[in-house]
C-alpha cells in the first residue's frame, strides 16, 4: 500500500508526469554533450538488456561509487543468510559504473537509476519486479519510492544520514519528505543526530544501526598490475593521498617535499577525487617544485620522481595495497571528509584534516583504536603530516578486528531486511 498523500507529494507526482518530456529532452542534451554513456543511456529511461534472474530480487540504490561500495558487506551478508537472493544495484554517477561492476559481489548487476518520471520508473519496476527496495544514505526520489509502495514492494532506508544543515534544507519540503518516509517499513540511521532529525521529519521509529562503511570489503585490484608495481617500486617508500581536493593537495605536497628532502626514496601517490582535474593537479605539483609521472599517460615514476599522479578511476585498491599509509582528502576543503574505511580495510593507517563532519563518528572510533591521526589546520600541518607518515606502522591486526566487529554489527539489520522479504505476499 502507498503512504499518505499530502499536498506537497501530490504536487510532486503531478509535476513529474507533466515534466517527463522535459526529462527526456535534458537526457538527450546531456548525451549530445558527452555527459552520458551512449551504450547505457537507455537505462535512465528504465530500459535494460539485462535479463531478470529467476526468484527473489532485491533492488538497492545509492547515488555514487563510494555509497554503492559501502553496500557490499550488506549484500554479502544477505547472500549468506539467503543464498537464493539476486541483486540489482542502481546509481546515478556515470564515471564510476565500470568500477562498480568490478567490485560488486556475485549475483549482482549494476544499472543506472531511471529518471523519476512515472513511465521510466514503471519500465524499471515492470522488468526487475523487485521483492524489496533498499535506499541508502541521502539520495531519495519521492516518485520512485511512492511507485514502489503503490505496488506493495517493501521499502527500507538504510545508512541514512541527515545532519542539521541537511535537515534545515529539507524542512522547507517537510510534507513531501514526511509522506516519502512514511512509505518505508524500516528507516535505519547512521547516528543519533540523524535519528533525531528524522523524527523531526515525521519518521516514527528510526533505529540507529551505525554506518555501513566500517564493514568495508577490500577494493578490487588488478593482480598483474599490483605484482608489477610492487616489484618496480620495491626501493620506494610509498604513501597515498586519496580522494583529494586542492586544499588537501597543498598540505600533502608540502609534506612530500619535507619527506623527500630527508629521504628521496619517498614517493607520494596522489589520487584526486575527480581525475579530470589532472591539469590543475599537475600545475600545483609544478608550483610546489615536485616532479611527477602521470598514470593516465602510462608513465611510471623513475627513481627520482616525487609523485605519481593517479588520475584514474577504480584503482584505489591498488594504491592502498602499495602504500604504507593514506591521507584521506576532503578534510581540508570544507567538504566534511571522505571515507577512511577502504584504506583501513587494506591495513593502511589514515591521516585527515579537521573537516570530517561526514565521518565524525568513524574517525572518533579510528582515533580511539590509534588507526587515524588528525592533522591540525595551522601552518605546521605539513610538518605534522610528514612526521606521521614517517612513523606509520602496519595495522593489520587492529584493522582486521575493527572491520570484523563492524560486520558482526550488521547482522541484526540483515535479519530485519530478510524478514521484510519473507513478509512479501
Amino acid at each position: 500500500m502507498s503512504g499518505p498523500r499530502g499536498w506537497q507529494l501530490m504536487t510532486y507526482l503531478v509535476l513529474r508526469r507533466a515534466l517527463e518530456p522535459l526529462m527526456h529532452l535534458i537526457l538527450q542534451r546531456r548525451l549530445s554533450a558527452g555527459k552520458e554513456d551512449p551504450a547505457r543511456v537507455y537505462e535512465k529511461l528504465g530500459r535494460t538488456t539485462q535479463v531478470r534472474p529467476n526468484g527473489t530480487v532485491v533492488w538497492l540504490h545509492a547515488v555514487g561509487l563510494g555509497e554503492v561500495l559501502a553496500l557490499r558487506p550488506l549484500i554479502k551478508l544477505m547472500q549468506e543468510s539467503s543464498p537464493e537472493l539476486s541483486f540489482v544495484v542502481t546509481s546515478t554517477a556515470r564515471s564510476s559504473a565500470n568500477v562498480m561492476a568490478k567490485n560488486l559481489p556475485a549475483r549482482c548487476v549494476h544499472q543506472f537509476l531511471p529518471l523519476d518520471g512515472p513511465t521510466f520508473v514503471s519500465n524499471f519496476l515492470n522488468h526487475w519486479r523487485p521483492n524489496l527496495a533498499i535506499w541508502s544514505e541521502q539520495d531519495l526520489w519521492p516518485g520512485a519510492i511512492h511507485d514502489c509502495a503503490a505496488r506493495g514492494i517493501p521499502l527500507a532506508h538504510v545508512n541514512a544520514r541527515m545532519n542539521d544543515e541537511s535537515h534545515r534544507r529539507k524542512a522547507r519540503f517537510s510534507g513531501l519528505y514526511r509522506d516519502t518516509f512514511a512509505c518505508f517499513s524500516l528507516v535505519a540511521a547512521q547516528d543519533s543526530q540523524t535519528a533525531d532529525n528524522l523524527r523531526e521529519m515525521g519518521v516514527k521509529a528510526p533505529v540507529v544501526t551505525g554506518s555501513l562503511k566500517p564493514a568495508a570489503a577490500p577494493l578490487a585490484v588488478d593482480t598483474v598490475a599490483l605484482e608489477r608495481f610492487t616489484e618496480a617500486l620495491a626501493d620506494r617508500r610509498i604513501w597515498v593521498a586519496a580522494s583529494t581536493h586542492l586544499a588537501d593537495e597543498n598540505v600533502a605536497f608540502a609534506a612530500q617535499k619535507i619527506l623527500a628532502a630527508d629521504d628521496p626514496s619517498w614517493l607520494l601517490v596522489v589520487a584526486p577525487r575527480f581525475p579530470e582535474r589532472r591539469a590543475e593537479v599537475a600545475s600545483a605539483l609544478q608550483r610546489a617544485g615536485l616532479t611527477h609521472a602521470t598514470r593516465s599517460q602510462n608513465e611510471h615514476p623513475n627513481t627520482t620522481q616525487d609523485v605519481w599522479l593517479a588520475d584514474s578511476f577504480g584503482e584505489l585498491g591498488l594504491w592502498y595495497r602499495l602504500g604504507k599509509s593514506a591521507f584521506i582528502g576532503g578534510s581540508f576543503a570544507g567538504l566534511g571528509g571522505h571515507n577512511p574505511w577502504e584504506a583501513i580495510c587494506l591495513s593502511c593507517p589514515v591521516f585527515h584534516g579537521p573537516d570530517i563532519q561526514n565521518f565524525a563518528a568513524d574517525y572518533a572510533e579510528l582515533d580511539r583504536l590509534s588507526l587515524s591521526h588528525q592533522v591540525q589546520d595551522d601552518p605546521s600541518n605539513a610538518e605534522d603530516l610528514a612526521r606521521e607518515v614517517q612513523c606509520a606502522s602496519v595495522i593489520k591486526d587492529q584493522a582486521r578486528t575493527a572491520v570484523k566487529k563492524a560486520r558482526e554489527n550488521l547482522k541484526p539489520l540483515v535479519n530485519t531486511l530478510t524478514d521484510l522479504i519473507k513478509a512479501t505476499p
